[in-house]
């Protein structure tokens, strides 16, 4: 639960899913509205997670799925396009926090257990 002007507010967390972006991406990130959609990618050649869920912006990745999310979306995208979800630019507090600039709404993309 978050609060929200002193009263609790129900959180999903598959409508606040944080991309990791690294310092490469910073620039393209900053540069979308505050609200955007995205498109999830599998990236099969990826040497550092072998179930690496891509973050795409226009065409350009812009981050990745964390690996523990990652790899329950990874069989579904691999052998597609990709599939489109909403996202947007985490609140200034969740930035400084924990360096999460962008949030994620999965709760329309199918996933396996």
């Amino acid at each position: 639960m978050e609060a929200s002007h002193n009263r609790l507010v129900p959180t999903d967390p598959l409508t606040h899913i944080p991309v990791a972006a690294s310092a490469a991406y910073i620039e393209r990130v900053r540069q979308l509205p505050s609200k955007f959609t995205v498109t999830l990618r599998a990236e099969p050649g990826n040497r550092f997670n072998h179930t690496a869920v891509a973050v795409l912006s226009g065409g350009d990745v812009i981050g990745y799925l964390p690996p523990e999310l990652s790899r329950r979306y990874f069989d579904m995208l691999k052998n597609g396009p990709g599939i489109e979800a909403p996202g947007r630019h985490a609140p200034l507090a969740a930035v400084e926090d924990t360096g999460t600039e962008i949030l994620l709404d999965l709760s329309g993309v199918p996933a396996t257990s």
